[in-house]
């Protein structure tokens, strides 16, 4: 620690399309959903993460909700930036000091992203002041997140299903040997069951309504060893208009979202295709590592293991893995050269 340290502030931030989270410290100092509320009239932010988040999908005229991140990439400029500062405002360790700390941010990005939207996420993190800005891919972090020592001549396969983006890559020797990055992931499954829910029970729901058949009863097979309790929703009948409640079971949803992991199936195995023997070699001794919120749909890990014929892992909580490989990233980043600056 130097003299001046206290002038100095290191945050990591996972900027997910579903949620973002900050690390200060080596502690997760901000978890909330990506969303902004903002006054139309005058422009002004209202709230920011779970305050906003309540109000989504029940807002007038004068407000709107917006989700700055759109496939893990920044599709609202103005709102993303307004997010990042609440979210730097809401780590403050409620400490006051005469000076403005510097702030160096390390952030995660989908690996797959253009010049442009890299560009677009440098600025963002420019008009919140950060003085040093970082960039590490989401595989990248999500490995260092759940402990593999990406620095060795060994081959790991890193599957990160996140809320806009699933990205698969080979990693070895600090960097990314190959990788797939689609736009399917957690988003993807909340709209095929609200379509399907639309389709079979003449009911609309919203997309809150959908994150939580997919967190209560999500399921990638239609057959489990422990299936979870069907579950009820309320939505709007749309023969009538009336409210009403339906109740929904894991076999449906597995058949919602079959279409969905299907293509992470396939994109898996395009990168499987396209990795190296040798590497090969190592991916078939340790299996694949599933992180990101979508490792937690029941069942996936069985099914990408009948697919692929290979073990897979779920890292120790998922949810957190490229957060927790974004803060290492951050205390390490003068020493690893796979950080875009």
């Amino acid at each position: 620690m130097g003299l001046f340290s206290f002038l100095n502030r290191d945050l990591a931030i996972d900027l997910g399309t579903a949620n973002t989270i900050v690390i200060y410290k080596d502690q997760v100092v901000v978890d909330e959903p990506s969303i902004v509320a903002i006054d139309k009239k005058t422009e002004e932010v209202i709230a920011v993460g779970k305050k906003a988040q309540l109000m989504h999908e029940k807002t007038h005229a004068n407000i709107e909700t917006i989700r700055p991140l759109k496939d893990g990439v920044i599709a609202h400029f103005k709102a993303a930036e307004a997010m990042i500062r609440g979210f730097i405002k809401m780590a403050d360790d409620g400490k006051r000091s005469f000076f403005t700390p510097s702030l160096n941010l390390v952030i995660c990005i989908p690996s797959g992203i253009t010049e442009v939207e890299k560009r677009a996420v440098f600025e963002s993190a420019e008009h919140a002041n950060a003085r040093e800005r970082y960039l590490i891919h989401e595989p990248m972090a999500a490995a260092l997140g759940i402990g593999l020592d990406v620095e060795l001549p060994e081959g790991h396969m890193i599957i990160d299903i996140g809320g806009g983006t699933t990205d698969i890559a080979v990693i070895a020797l600090s960097d990314i040997v190959t990788d797939q990055s689609i736009r399917v992931a957690g988003d993807d499954f909340n709209r095929d069951i609200v379509e399907y829910v639309r389709r079979q029970h003449n009911t609309l729901i919203g997309e809150r309504s959908a994150e939580q058949v997919k967190i209560h009863v999500g399921s990638a097979l239609q057959d489990l060893e422990n299936p979870p309790e069907d579950f009820a929703i309320h939505g709007r009948d749309l023969l009538t208009g009336i409210p009403k409640q339906i109740t929904v079971s894991y076999t449906e949803i597995a058949g919602a979202l079959d279409k969905s992991i299907s293509k992470i199936e396939e994109a898996i195995m395009k990168a499987l295709e396209s990795t190296p023997p040798e590497l090969a070699s190592d991916i078939y001794k340790k299996g694949l590592y599933l992180t990101g919120g979508g490792a937690l749909i029941r069942g996936l890990d069985k099914r990408l293991m009948l697919k692929t014929k290979l073990p897979v892992r779920i890292g120790d909580d998922p949810l957190r893995a490229v957060a927790r490989g974004t803060g290492i990233a951050l205390k390490n980043r003068h020493r690893f050269t796979f950080l875009m600056s």
